[in-house]
């Protein structure tokens, strides 16, 4: 696995989506690391890390991961973790795995084996001989449809990242996102829970408070926020919000779940 890490402090590790990388967190590493340690592998499958022994799960991948924590953490004190969609299920195997993490933030994450949105996104397929020009135009519009709900906020280094992603992609999450994945960890987790979620997320649209309630099955007086106007990437489109409800959740002083 690859690790890259930035500033000093509290430890916060941030776990990307499916067909994403690193780059999933590049509007947040920068200023979180102001505050904290701000710890962001690419996952095994993923971006520049190897592919994982078959076969695997997100159990697997989790103590894939836990073993590489072992190893870039300073000291054994107290790990924040943030998981945004399919790292979201991956960031609940892990907080099961490792008591030392106080506190798991979901951010539009699945395996919550909630009915699909309506209407389906639709994405436009890539078609052999499509030139430079036609190939970004396929991805300007996939983002926009899957990870976006601006449209003003699709811009080229969106584009870009989606493509260098989804080309170095070696492992995909498949039918885990709209399965169970996640409600089969979190009975064993510990760590304070918190959610993030934009209101025009395409995989939970319009039923984001389902996911809320869902999440407060397990913790009561779970801190659930809805971003406004957007879409599934709110780490990337809603840096701004994302980051400030980051640094709230991680200055605050939780009791045990309730």
């Amino acid at each position: 696995m690859v690790w890259r890490i930035w500033g000093a402090g509290p430890a916060l590790v941030l776990l990307h989506g499916d067909a994403g990388s690193w780059t999933h967190w590049l509007r947040n590493v920068v200023p979180l690391s102001h505050r904290f340690r701000v710890i962001v592998p690419d996952m095994p499958g993923y971006g520049c890390s190897d592919m994982p022994p078959e076969p695997w799960s997100p159990s697997s991948l989790a103590r894939i991961i836990s073993d590489g924590l072992d190893a870039v953490l300073e000291d054994g004190g107290p790990v924040a973790l943030a998981g945004f969609s399919f790292g979201g299920i991956i960031a609940g195997h892990l907080a099961a795995l490792r008591p030392g993490i106080t506190k798991l933030i979901l951010l539009g994450a699945g395996g919550m084996a909630l009915p699909p949105s309506r209407p389906a996104v639709r994405l436009r397929r890539l078609e052999p001989g499509m030139d430079e020009a036609a190939t970004r135009s396929v991805f300007r519009h996939n983002v926009g449809a899957m990870m976006i709900g601006d449209p003003d906020k699709v811009d080229d280094l969106a584009v870009d990242l989606q493509m260098e992603n989804i080309l170095r992609a070696r492992l995909r999450a498949g039918s885990i996102p709209a399965s169970d994945a996640l409600l089969l960890a979190i009975p064993h987790v510990h760590a304070h829970l918190y959610g993030i979620w934009g209101e025009r997320d395409p995989f939970a649209f319009p039923h984001v408070a389902q996911r809320a309630a869902t999440l407060r099955r397990f913790q009561r007086d779970i801190d659930f926020r809805t971003v406004p106007g957007a879409g599934h990437w709110t780490p990337y489109e809603a840096a701004d919000a994302v980051n400030a409800a980051l640094l709230e959740f991680m200055s605050s002083a939780d009791d045990d779940p309730a």
